[in-house]
């Protein structure tokens, strides 16, 4: 997949990968980007016993950590900079699949800031959490 940059240069998703590889606890928990475009990022994970909490459920801070960091590459992949300034996470139901997918899709961008909305559901289709995100430019 080839994505465009905001000077017009395209660039491959490995190349999107890579930038974002230093996000250690993103991509060490498993967390894959799959997708990236302007305001726009897909990511997904293979669900593991080590997201699950005693329950047996799929604990909440993955799907917060998946729809934190679909937000980061959505909004940073084409120039760093923008860190997030609040969020607000709403659990909509519980994974039935084996797999996770994050998609944040930006609603709106300012000067300075942007807001985001992130939906987690499994690959089923089963919504698992609703995310919004309001971004600072620190750059």
């Amino acid at each position: 997949m080839e994505t465009g940059r905001e000077t017009g240069n395209a660039i491959s998703i490995e190349e999107v990968r890579k930038v974002f590889e230093k996000d250690r606890f993103a991509t060490g928990n498993g967390i894959a980007i799959d997708e990236v475009g302007d305001g726009y990022a897909k990511c997904s994970l293979t669900i593991e016993e080590k997201h699950r909490n005693s329950m047996g459920a799929v604990m909440g801070g993955v799907s917060f950590t998946m729809a934190d960091f679909a937000f980061a590459v959505a909004a940073n992949w084409q120039k760093l900079g923008v860190v997030s300034l609040n969020c607000n996470i709403a659990y909509l139901g519980l994974a039935k699949g084996e797999r996770l997918i994050a998609e944040a899709v930006r609603v709106r961008e300012g000067h300075s800031t942007c807001y985001y909305r992130v939906d987690v559901q499994d690959e089923l289709g089963n919504p698992v959490a609703a995310v919004t995100i309001t971004g600072f430019r620190i750059t």
